[in-house]
Parts: structure tokens; sequence; C-alpha cells
């Protein structure tokens, strides 16, 4: 016992004697376990997502997957269609139920108001049996025409959450239908693949039966099929099956004659719920998801940045073993072995550790709300039970305290008594370690280096996407949404009227892709001789479009109202007979210049008045023969993430989805005058209308958090390699203050003391760079990549990194280097 107190003695006072050095160890520390602390958070709660679900071990998504599209580019969907739903309960015993939702946007209307919605879903069965939501009141949708609500969206609606058995009205599809609640389900939590407000339950025959093909319709993935597994259930084996399961139950869908099949570039696929966050599959999402690759990336930053303050600790340790030479001879004269120095040197290091962890968990619990609000994630601290952090924190603790401390304490404990004492030396250097400090200081610059790097490329990448060309005029638009509902169908050209009307409004134009739309519709074209189809993306829009979003035509002309065979619009419900002479008489349609490279035609202006073939409209009407009158410049209505559409402009005057609206002037003016004039042509549905400013600002809010975590994570390695630079500069110039003193009264100058010892500091830097620029430029033209048009990976942001680094290391020695260089000559050769 006696032993041990000895041990908490002197290394108290080791501590305390070297108050820089034990400020320097225990900030650098405290600011790597903190940012292991909040990463370790962060990772916990992304594997988390659905776990918190009754059941979910047995819950799962069925996926459509496009791994190899027969053109265009791989992607992944975890939407899947409505006939999926029967066709794999029917062939697939395990399942033991099944339900399809689709994301719904009904009215709200109340007491003669109406109010949009968010994350209603329309289902086609009992959602609740199959997704065990956590219920307050109520446990069921037994029937059509019952509804569930959370308990906020309940009080929102009714001003409590005790509403089961009372109604409400929606409308959607212009009908108005009422839904009796008889469930209250809890509020979903952040982490969680879904994102619900309320489920509605209806018939859905009677639901589509003014569009019947969708119930059949093997490629229209417009909403989520949820399976519920008998347990024990071989889902590896089921998987299995799949390839069977499709050619049994999907049919041929011939276009004009040639063979397609939703199945020959579909998979379907079974993915628990607790995967759904971090799968494969990221296209039709309920909410934001993630990958495992960014979840390894930044638990590889937290290490590397705590891996930077281990690296400080041992070098100033290995520094300071000067100064501790004669102390470690006399306890070897007085009897103590290596083992117990060993000891002595380790738990010195474990208490800096223990000290830095509580500064830690003080950081931690000051910016772990700031940092959950950043993320918009239920990020919470806990200490105790499931998810508590004590137990990690103290094997932290341990683990850093040991490896941070172990070097320096074989190093120290291997001091010969005889040496030291014999040259009554109280500073001793062993041969090698300050190469060994050197070795470790560029390291700790290569981690700062490389993420100062990746901070500026992501920043110079987000700030491209949002400037570079969309091929239209993107300033100046505001979107106004909810155009498709079926009661404003009569309404579409009065709104458009009133639309231009308003003061500062300068062009008025329908349609179904717009400013960053997530919406898509393809169908396949047959070329000219050609004998397979080419799938082109296929939207409405209307003769104002054009100019509305500032297109730029390369050939041809715009669609005209004048021109009858320029109209594509039939009737709702569905009149085969319309669609019928349609489809005899022909149409017109616009392409983009990307539609036709790849339906084959040499050039924009060899494409037009040529003719593709298509079956366009419900199945039987018959072929029709479109002609293409004209060629629009590329526009990238997606993110630059996305490769541009190929396209297809319709011109149809019924039932679109958005205006675009160009305007001059005051934009607060202009979008109170649209909202007025919409109020007086409808109280049935809300207005709803965003400046494109404000749609970009959403699109890329991720890329943008991705490059401020970058930037976070490039500043705290910066400080924590300052902090070590100090510290060493601190020792380094006092232990070279004799051979200082000699320079100068040899004839030495300040600014010579000053550069040789800035010198000495600044090579580790550079040769820094020679390692980090390498695996920056790997890692930076990897995820460049992903994007479909990026900037060029030249060497500015190399250069950038560099200098800061260089500066950073400079303006850290300097000090230390000028009060040196100035002492007077005499105190230094007093020196020892």
């Amino acid at each position: 016992m006696a032993m041990w107190r000895n041990y908490w003695t002197v290394a108290t006072r080791a501590l305390a004697k070297s108050k820089t050095y034990s400020i320097i160890n225990i900030v650098g520390l405290a600011i790597g376990m903190a940012a292991c602390v909040m990463i370790l958070l962060y990772i916990r709660y992304e594997q988390s997502y659905d776990k918190w679900l009754p059941d979910v071990d047995n819950t799962y998504q069925l996926q459509a997957w496009y791994p190899h599209p027969e053109d265009g580019e791989p992607f992944f969907l975890q939407m899947s269609a409505v006939v999926t739903e029967s066709r794999v309960k029917k062939d697939f015993p395990q399942v033991e139920k099944a339900v399809y939702v689709q994301g719904a946007g009904p009215v709200f209307y109340q007491n003669g108001q109406a109010s949009s919605t968010k994350d209603y879903l329309f289902a086609d069965g009992d959602f609740l049996s199959v997704v065990n939501l956590p219920m307050k009141y109520g446990s069921s949708l037994p029937e059509a025409q019952t509804a569930a609500m959370s308990e906020t969206e309940a009080r929102n609606r009714f001003g409590t959450d005790n509403v089961v058995g009372r109604t409400f009205t929606v409308i959607s599809r212009g009908k108005k239908r009422d839904f009796k609640i008889t469930g209250v389900f809890k509020d979903i939590p952040k982490n969680s693949s879904m994102k619900i407000a309320a489920v509605l339950r209806l018939d859905y025959v009677a639901f589509n039966a003014d569009n019947p093909s969708f119930l059949t319709c093997w490629g229209c993935q417009s909403g989520w099929v949820y399976l519920k597994l008998r347990p024990g259930s071989d889902i590896k084996a089921m998987e299995a099956q799949m390839p069977s399961w499709e050619k049994r139950n999907i049919p041929d869908e011939p276009n004009a004659g040639i063979r397609y099949n939703a199945g020959d570039d579909q998979d379907w696929h079974f993915v628990n719920l607790k995967d759904v966050h971090l799968g494969k599959a990221q296209g039709g999402v309920m909410t934001p998801g993630n990958d495992e690759k960014s979840i390894a990336t930044f638990a590889i930053i937290a290490l590397l940045i705590l891996g930077m303050a281990v690296v400080n600790f041992t070098n100033l340790a290995t520094a300071r073993a000067s100064q501790r030479a004669r102390e470690v001879a006399l306890r070897k004269v007085l009897g103590a072995n290596r083992r117990q120095l060993i000891v002595q040197f380790v738990g010195e290091s474990v208490l800096i550790s223990a000290a830095s962890m509580l500064l830690a968990l003080t950081l931690v619990e000051l910016l772990v709300k700031p940092f959950a609000a950043f993320l918009d994630a239920d990020l919470s601290l806990h200490y105790f039970g499931q998810g508590g952090i004590l137990l990690p924190a103290i094997a932290l603790t341990l683990l850093v305290g040991i490896l941070g401390g172990l070097y320096p304490a074989f190093f120290l404990s291997r001091f010969q008594p005889a040496q030291v004492l014999k040259a009554n030396r109280s500073a001793a250097e062993t041969p090698g370690s300050g190469r060994l400090r050197t070795a470790l200081v560029i390291l700790q610059f290569a981690v700062s280096i490389g993420l100062i790097i990746c901070t500026a490329v992501i920043y110079g990448q987000t700030v491209y996407a949002r400037s570079v060309d969309p091929g239209y005029k993107r300033d100046h638009i505001i979107q106004v949404d909810e155009l498709s509902r079926a009661q404003l169908w009569p309404f579409g050209e009065t709104i458009v009227d009133a639309f231009k009307r308003v003061p500062g409004v300068t062009a008025v134009g329908r349609t179904e892709i717009g400013v960053a739309t997530d919406n898509n519709n393809n169908t396949g074209l047959i070329p000219p001789g050609a004998n397979k189809q080419v799938n082109i993306g296929q939207y409405s829009v209307d003769e104002g479009f054009f100019y509305a979003m500032g297109l730029k035509l390369v050939a041809g002309r715009w669609f005209d109202p004048n021109r009858p065979m320029d109209d594509m619009t039939t009737p709702y419900p569905t009149d085969e007979n319309v669609e019928r002479q349609l489809a005899a008489r022909g149409v017109n349609v616009v392409l983009n210049e990307y539609a036709v490279r790849k339906l084959g035609f040499k050039s924009p202006q060899d494409a037009i008045g040529k003719v593709v073939r298509s079956e366009l409209f419900s199945p039987g009407t018959g072929v029709v023969n479109i002609t293409i009158i004209g060629v629009v410049k590329d526009s990238r209505f997606r993110t630059v993430r996305q490769p541009i559409d190929p396209i297809m402009f319709r011109n149809i005057n019924l039932g679109i989805s958005w205006a675009i609206v160009r305007y001059n002037g005051d934009p607060q003016a202009v979008r109170a005058g649209l909202e007025r004039a919409w109020k007086q042509i409808t109280n049935e549905v809300p207005f709803t209308a965003k400046f494109s400013e404000d749609i970009m600002a959403e699109l890329y809010k991720a890329e943008d958090a991705r490059a401020k975590i970058f930037a976070a994570f490039a500043i705290l390695a910066v400080i924590i390699g300052c902090l070590g630079l100090f510290g060493l500069a601190a020792f380094t110039a006092e232990r070279r203050t004799k051979e200082i003193g000699i320079r100068k009264v040899l004839g030495a100058r300040t600014r010579d003391i000053v550069r040789l010892l800035v010198w000495q500091f600044s090579r580790p830097v550079l040769v820094a760079n020679i390692i980090a620029w390498p695996i920056a430029w790997w890692m930076m033209r990897d995820w460049l990549n992903t994007f479909d048009q990026r900037i060029t990976l030249g060497p500015i942001p190399f250069v950038i990194a560099a200098a800061v680094a260089l500066t950073i290391a400079i303006v850290t020695v300097v000090g230390h280097a000028m009060k040196v260089a100035r002492a007077n000559p005499i105190h230094a050769l007093r020196y020892e």
C-alpha cells in the first residue's frame, strides 16, 4: 500500500512540477477523447435505427433493385410495386402478413378550411399488425376508412391525443373521404427509416378504379411493401427462390411488338427493417439514409485524432525524459527494478488519461446537444444502462493511458545509473529518440494536412454543385406545389392566368419535373429501324414551361397551342376511345440532347422530324407514332450526384403537379400576390410554394453538413498538432539554451537563431505533405467520382493545406524561438 501511495505522490508531483507539459497533454487527450466519445454516440445512433420496434427481427421490407439496367446507371429502391405484395404473400408461406403503403399528401379538411398534410400514408391493409408501432390508444386498422395517428399529429389536429372514435375528412384525387380513428401510436423516434404522422386504410381497388392498370404494373414503384415473416424464416432460402418467383409471376409486356419484361432489369430483395437505414437501397426513402462506409470514415477520423493526442503524449514524455534521468538513476540506485519503474510511469500516463477523460466528458456534456441539433438526431449522453457510456469511457481511459505510456515507460526505465551519475548530468538522451519524435510529428501533421485537403475539396465541390449551370435559368423562380389535386384540374388554366396577372410575374408554366423534383417516369421508345426499346424519361409540361424555366432551344421549336398535333391531353378518368384516336393520329414531342444521343441520332438537327414509336397510352389502344419537333439543351433537374435524365417532354394541360413562376422584383411581394390569387380560386387546397434558392439549399443540406463535419475534424487535428508542437518547441528550445548562447557569442544574429529553430520544425511538416497528398488524392478522387458533375482535383487544395500547416507550425514555434534568441548569452552559458 505504501508503494502505491508513493507512486501516486511522485506522479502528482511530476505533473504539478511541469504544468505546461501537463496542460498540453491533458487538453490534447481530452479533445481527442471527446471526439471519440461523440463519434461513438453518433455510430451507436446510426446503428440503432428501427431496433426500438417490437418484433423488428421478423419485420421486413420488400425492395426493388435495378443493379444492371439495360441502359443507365444502377439504382436501388426501398419501394416496390403494389402487385408484389399479393404475389409474395401467395408464393412464400414464410410471409405471415403483408401490407402496401403509399406516400400520400391529402388535404386535411376541417371546419371548411383546407390545410396541407405531411407524412401521411395510404395503406391497403392493417399496417399496424405488420409493423408493430408502439401504441398509446387502440391497436389496429380493422377495415377500410379507418386510420391511426401519431400523438403529435392528433394533438395538432384535435388538441388532444385521446382521439380514438373521432372522424376526420381528407380530400384526395378530388374526393372527400371520411376516416374513423381507431388507434393513436407513439411518436416515431428520429432513428427510424419510417416517417409517419398518420396511416389511413382504404380499399385500394376502389381507390384506383380510375387507373386499374396501376394495380398490376410491375414497374410502378410508388410505395413500400412491408412483410411480417414467421419466426425462424430462412431469408437466404427465400432470396434464392426470387429468380424463379419472377419468371412465374411477371408477364411479358410487348411494346410495338418488341418483348419487354419488368423482371429483366429488376431484382427484389427481403431486407430486415434494422438494415434499411444503412442498406444498399437509398432510393425512394421516407427518411434520409446513410451507409457503412460513411460511418467507418468518421470512426477512422475520430481514431486518428485520438491517435494524434496519444502521439503528443509519447512525444512530450520522451522529450521530458532528459529532465527525469537523474530521478530514474537515483531510484535504480536505491533498489527500484525496471518493472517497478514501468508500472510507475504507466500509472502516471493513466492518471493523465483519467484527468483527460473527465475533461472530455465535460466537453461532451456541453457539446452533445448542439451536435445532435446539427445532425438532426436524438443523441443523448447516458452513463448507465443500455447505451451507457461509462464502461466504454473507462475502457478508453485505460487503453489510451496504457498505449500512451508504454513506450515512454520502457524508454525512461532504460537509463543506466552509472552513465547518468558519473557525468553528473541532469540531462540524457537515448540515441534514436529524436528521430522517433520527428517521425511522430510527421505522422501528426500528415493527418492534419489530409483532413485540411478533404475539407477544401468537399467545400469546393459543394459550392460547385450549387453554382454549376443546370441548363436553365435557376434564379428568380417560385415553384408552386399542389396543382395535381384532382379538384383543381378544371381550374388549371384559370390559375395560370391569375398568376400571370400578379405584378412582377414574367412567365408561368406547368410541369411534372421542376427544380429538384424527385419523381421518375420512364417509357420505352423504339428508334427508327430498331428492334429494341430505349428507356427515356417522359414528363408532362404545358406551353409556358419553356419560358418559365428558361430552357434553351437547340433545334426545332417548342410546343405551339395553335397546333393540335402538339397537344397530348387526355381526359380523366381515362377514356380509351380518346386514347385510340390520339394513337391513330400521332403526337409531337420535344426531347433533350441526351435523349437524342441515346436514341441514336447524329445531332439535334438530325432528330427533327424523325418518328419514334411506343405504346404511350393504355394497353390495347395502339402503337403511337411520335414525331420529334424540337430539341432543348440538357437540364439538370436533380442533384449533381445523379446523371442527367434523357427526357421526352409531352404537351399536356391537365393534372400537372407544379407551376413554375418566373418573376422580377421583390420575391416576398410576388409570393404574397400568388397566394392571394390562389385563394380567390380555391379554399380546398392550401397554397404551397418555395423559392428555387430554398429548394437548392435543402437539396445540398447533407453535403453542407458533411463539409462542416470534416472542417470540425480538421480544426481539432490542427489544434492537437499545435499543442504537441508547442510543447516540443518549448522543451527543444530549453535543451538547446547553451548551444544558442554559444552561437550568439560567435556572432549569430537573432534572425539566424529563429531561422534555425523554425527550419527544424518545418522540415517534418514538409515531409508530412509527401505522405498526406497521395492518400488524400486517392480518397477525394473516389468521393468525387460519386458525382455526375464534379470539380477537377487540381493542386490548389493541396497547396492550401501545405501552406496552412506550414504557417501554423511556424507561428507555433516562432514565439519560443524569438524568446530564446533574444536572451542574453551570459545567462545561456551559465545554464547547467
